[in-house]
């Protein structure tokens, strides 16, 4: 548990990538199994799940150093975290030092250890988690707080985490992160297995690729190569995944690496009829069969996360299959082909597929993605308008030598998006944030007015002010707050900001009536009343027009 909690620390403290990378090189090249097991399941975020509430810890704490509650509040309001609140108190309340016993791994406290002092109940729970926290030392009571309260977090990415097991391992990236695509199990046996050798038996089964993303796009670097060596797509709003039919049976994954065969059942049934070895690469959509455009993201969402959608369900929201690349075919990996000979193969793929199918609903289910011909960057604009009409968010840009790589890898793939739309709204409560944030007021719910002259709320924003503009709000809200709702003030309602967002769609569960998609704040309109603020009628026509 030293190597973890001393690798936790580095992380934490400091924002340099170079660092970051190197202490999760040195870490893992003398890690035991077990434990680089379980620092890697901790550090992907994959076991955050919570043993002992913070409240429990809380009480627990108090009870033993004879603190009263204000004082624990108080001090929570500036930390941002009732793991590490406790954490400080106990660790400048316990003079004593700590009791030294057997050093246990982190296999140790994850399997054992941490495990036992959430089964435990009443007093006995009590007891041994004091127990537990005389035991260590300040560098490691956090760490074991943070476990317990399932608030383990460290700026730490997923690439950066399967890239500094690679560099241990002396193994590539790009195997790594396929390796631990579809889940992974802490154990010594399966961290040995992420990190064996290279060979020709590495089994696929199931398993899916490791995603290739696409950047914002840079116009004046694409600008300088030609037009016609991009291939344009449109951006579709669903969600990502690859839809595989191998021996092994067949299965859909989202970017996410979630299974979500059970939602969807309508698309494993599709990749049923694939030939088997098949790898598809795409968008899941809701798409009604004679539509000329997809339904809103908002409608996709009735899909997800059901085990077992009802049959009147899939046909009020049918699921189609957006293909966009062929990455296996007969087994083959094709993912180091160019894009453009990859696309020839697709083609020829599902035009096979379509051929095979007369019924028009089944044959939906299966699309390929359009390519507008670009034969010239004056082009480019005109054709990221139509995105709207089209139903999507706007382009992509994939050139067409490109392989098929592993993450977010500049030059090769650009996305170009619609500019957001923007309304005017005005700012109505406010909650203070969290983590180094957690003193202030950051969180904030905005409002438009309604046909009868009042302010309903229409969405929350959490970012796009600056750090001084955060101050200087946090100043206003507290000398202007007209009514307390536990940690939620109400505020006089004569700010004005400017939100961005990517889309709207009708909702009963919202008091405006509109459900709003990716809201932010774009500015702050100090030159503007709130008598100036938009209304849910403004809304409502930005809707209709989109």
């Amino acid at each position: 548990m030293k190597a973890f909690s001393a690798l936790f620390a580095e992380l934490d403290g400091t924002s340099s990538t170079t660092a970051k990378l190197e202490a999760l090189e040195t870490y893992f090249r003398s890690a035991p199994p077990a434990d680089g097991a379980w620092a890697m399941a901790l550090l992907l975020g994959k076991r955050r799940k919570r043993l002992i509430t913070g409240r429990r810890l809380r009480e627990i704490c108090l009870k033993a150093l004879a603190l009263p509650d204000w004082l624990f509040e108080a001090c929570s309001n500036q930390v941002g975290d009732s793991a590490e609140t406790v954490s400080l108190l106990w660790g400048q309340h316990q003079t004593d030092p700590p009791r030294q016993g057997p050093e246990k791994s982190l296999g140790d406290w994850m399997e054992q250890v941490l495990p036992k002092l959430a089964a435990a109940e009443g007093k006995e729970q009590e007891a041994a988690v004091i127990r537990c926290w005389q035991t260590l030392p300040n560098s490691e009571l956090l760490l074991i707080n943070k476990l317990l309260s399932g608030g383990f977090r460290v700026g730490v990415s997923t690439g950066l985490v399967t890239r500094g097991v690679a560099r241990s391992a002396d193994l590539d990236e790009a195997l790594i992160a396929h390796r631990l695509m579809g889940g992974f199990t802490p154990s010594a046996e399966s961290f040995s297995a992420l990190t064996a050798a290279a060979s020709d038996g590495d089994a696929l089964a199931a398993r899916p690729y490791p995603f290739f993303l696409a950047s914002p796009i840079e116009l004046e670097q694409i600008q300088q190569t030609p037009a016609d060596q991009w291939q344009l797509e449109w951006k579709w709003d669903g969600i990502r995944g690859q839809l595989i039919h191998r021996s092994g049976g067949c299965s859909l994954w989202s970017r996410g690496e979630d299974l979500i065969n059970e939602a969807f059942p309508e698309l494993i049934s599709l990749a049923e009829t694939l030939p088997q070895g098949t790898v598809l690469d795409g968008e899941v959509l809701i798409w009604q069969a004679e539509a000329p455009a997809p339904e809103p993201f908002a409608t996709l969402q009735r899909r997800l996360g059901r085990k077992a959608p009802s049959r009147t369900l899939q046909k009020q929201c049918p699921a189609a299959f957006m293909a966009y690349d062929l990455l296996e075919l007969e087994g083959c990996d094709l993912r180091q082909a160019p894009l453009q000979e990859r696309r020839e193969q697709l083609e020829t793929l599902v035009q096979r597929w379509s051929d095979a199918r007369a019924h028009g609903e089944e044959r939906s289910r299966l699309r390929l993605s359009e390519t507008p011909a670009l034969k010239g960057w004056s082009e480019l604009e005109p054709l990221r308008e139509q995105a709207r009409e089209k139903g999507a968010e706007g382009l992509m840009l994939k050139a067409k030598p490109s392989p098929y790589l592993v993450g977010r890898k500049r030059g090769h793939w650009w996305k170009h998006k619609l500019e957001p739309f923007h309304l005017d709204a005005v700012l109505l409560y406010a909650q203070s944030g969290s983590g180094r944030r957690a003193n202030l007021y950051t969180d904030y719910s905005f409002g438009l007015w309604n046909d009868e002259g009042e302010l309903v709320t229409f969405a929350k924003a959490y970012s796009g002010l600056d750090d001084g503009e955060i101050r200087q709000v946090d100043r206003w809200i507290r000398a202007h707050t007209t009514e307390r709702f536990g940690p939620v003030r109400a505020v006089e309602p004569t700010l004005v900001f400017e939100l961005a967002f990517e889309g709207l769609q009708p909702s009963k569960r919202h008091k405006c009536g509109l459900a709003v998609r990716f809201p932010r704040i774009s500015r702050w309109r100090q030159d503007k009343p709130a008598s100036e603020a938009d209304s849910v009628a403004s809304a409502l026509a930005l809707m209709e027009g989109r």
